[in-house]
């Protein structure tokens, strides 16, 4: 499928739209670290929020849904959906107290949480083990699927499509500094949805799909189901209890961390005041797991109607090199039924989400390796024009890793799945620290080490055959014995000096009797724990029932979907009514 004149105009105006941004913020991005990492913290909610959705609608998001419905249905999208949990809980009980920190990076909070060598330690390890290797995997990932939506729909090979993402994205991040990044991701956003609904559309007015009733017709219910049959035992496990239970605490996965964390800390972090990064994360959770899902499994629905074999996919596009053949990449290849002009619409919108997420994830890497490892550790004088010329430098060297790493993964549900086991383990620490006095930095500095060791040890045990692991027992194993050694470790070290959790807990005000002996009298409460835990069940059965309202709807089933629609409405007045913030923040 070749692009005419048409779509290139189509793509040019839009990427002029979304892009312009970069340069009419670069000026007050080179001001400083804190313009170029954290905007002023003079965000507001609406634009930080809408931010976080345009970082997670990237390339590589839409070809994870379609190899995840393709192979099992739509009820393996729990696989991600559970994280709405760590999500609503980011939202009520997390939020606010970010905010209170102050910090400039998630990291730098190590360093008022805990004390002494170890607390340095851990945010300078924690900054080149997050900040360059994991987020060059993360970069990796949404490139491999932009990599593949351009080998299918343009035609271009491996090399090619690495250095145009290596242009645009470099050359966007290193000018606009997070405002840019920001305003840039609220264009991007509404291109992005405008593409995928067209897109969505477009496909299930396909010949061999017949509209939406003939898609559920022609469909199997297993397919369709929201949620994994019970009658099978082990795919009900692994693809519903075992996220449910598991994997939505236990798991450190960018976007969704437990207690927050990544760039989804740095937006909060970056917000007015503690009310606008509270209600900034709320829309986030709406927008991405009640707003957009649809759109994409709808496609992945619909190609399994136009190409319900791998093979189909070669023979409509014998181009396609075999080594990027997965399922995967039926949707780019849904989009070549696509007319021009539209297809020009889809390229620009998948453009628009690769960008947006790839200039979030530099700026966010970038943000750790120079403040929280090169300033901290080696040049905590240098002035901040300095800084900020390193971070454009970092900026580059981070998107060459990622380009790099790119040549070593094959599908999007393998990176999903390694980005999973290399977390697993740590996230209940990220859940309690700011709850538990006891947790001191050896417990994170223990737990990231031992997931690793772990999860890497497993990997090469399977592949030389000595240990016969699925993915779930392996995520299993690595959580329960990540768990038992920080939590060890923790009741066998030293706890945090009694100064350093006094004067944390007078700075944040975190909530729950473990902290009344450290708190000064006089002081600020903590905000209503019970209230929070209440907020926090509200607004997940909020979306979920709004997930599957539409869902419902779009099946034809719209007495089940104006049910589910009233819960939705319901939860939502009533989590308003409860959740309202105390006065002055």
């Amino acid at each position: 499928m070749q692009l005419n004149s048409l779509d290139w105009w189509v793509v040019a105006a839009c990427l002029l739209v979304a892009f312009a941004p970069a340069l009419w913020f670069a000026r007050r991005a080179g001001s400083g670290t804190a313009e170029f990492f954290a905007s002023g913290r003079a965000a507001p909610w609406w634009l930080i929020g809408t931010s976080m959705v345009a970082t997670t609608f990237s390339t590589d998001t839409p070809n994870l849904v379609t190899d995840l419905v393709r192979t099992h249905g739509v009820s393996a999208n729990w696989a991600w959906w559970a994280f709405l949990i760590t999500g609503m809980a980011t939202v009520f009980l997390y939020a606010r107290l970010w905010r209170r920190s102050g910090v400039l990076t998630d990291l730098e909070f190590y360093e008022i949480r805990y004390s002494g060598k170890p607390a340095a330690a851990v945010r300078g390890v924690r900054a080149i083990y997050l900040g360059l290797i994991f987020n060059a995997v993360i970069m990796a990932t949404v490139t491999l699927a932009a990599v593949k939506i351009a080998h299918v729909l343009l035609g271009w090979e491996r090399s090619t499509t690495l250095i145009v993402c290596f242009v645009l994205s470099v050359g966007f991040s290193v000018l606009a500094g997070l405002w840019g990044v920001l305003v840039a991701d609220l264009v991007q956003f509404v291109i992005a949805m405008v593409g995928v609904v067209a897109a969505a559309r477009w496909a299930v007015m396909a010949p061999q799909v017949g509209g939406l009733s003939g898609l559920v017709e022609k469909l199997e219910p297993e397919t369709l189901a929201f949620f994994p049959d019970p009658s099978n035992t082990s795919l009900f496990v692994t693809m519903l209890v075992i996220p449910l239970a598991v994997q939505w605490w236990s798991v450190w996965y960018p976007g969704a961390e437990p207690g927050g964390g990544s760039y989804i800390a740095q937006r909060m972090l970056a917000a007015k005041d503690e009310r606008n990064a509270l209600k900034a994360v709320l829309w986030f959770n709406v927008a991405h797991y009640a707003l957009r899902p649809w759109p994409w499994i709808l496609v992945a629905l619909a190609s399994l109607l136009v190409f319900p074999e791998l093979s189909d996919i070669r023979t409509a596009l014998p181009h396609v090199n075999p080594e990027l053949l997965g399922n995967d990449i039926a949707y780019p290849a849904m989009l070549t039924l696509l007319p021009h002009g539209l297809l020009g619409l889809l390229v620009a919108s998948l453009t628009s989400a690769y960008v947006s997420t790839m200039s979030t994830h530099l700026n966010w890497g970038a943000s750790y390796l120079v403040h929280d490892l090169y300033r901290r550790f080696f040049r905590p004088d240098a002035g901040e024009k300095h800084l900020v010329a390193v971070s454009r430098l970092v900026t580059v060297g981070l998107m060459a890793c990622a380009a790099a790493f790119t040549l070593l993964l094959e599908t999007a549900s393998e990176a999903f799945r390694l980005l999973l086991s290399f977390g697993a383990g740590t996230g209940l620490i990220y859940l309690l620290r700011w709850y538990w006095w006891r947790i001191n930095a050896w417990s994170e500095i223990s737990a990231m080490v031992v997931s690793f060791v772990v999860t890497l040890t497993i990997h090469l045990l399977g592949r030389a055959g000595v240990i016969d692991l699925s993915a779930d027992a392996a995520l299993l194993w690595t959580v329960g014995v990540t768990t038992a050694a920080w939590l060890a470790v923790t009741w066998l070290t030293p706890a945090v000096s009694r100064e350093v959790l006094a004067a944390f807990v007078e700075k944040v005000r975190p909530a729950g009797p473990g902290w009344s002996g450290f708190r000064v009298s006089g002081s600020a409460p903590g905000d209503p724990l019970p209230r929070a835990l209440v907020s926090w069940s509200l607004g997940c059965v909020m979306i979920y029932a709004a997930l599957f309202a539409t869902g419902s709807v779009l099946y034809g089933q719209v007495g089940r979907g104006v049910v589910l629609g009233v819960v939705a409405l319901v939860a939502g007045a009533a989590l308003a009514r409860i959740s309202r913030p105390s006065t002055g923040t």
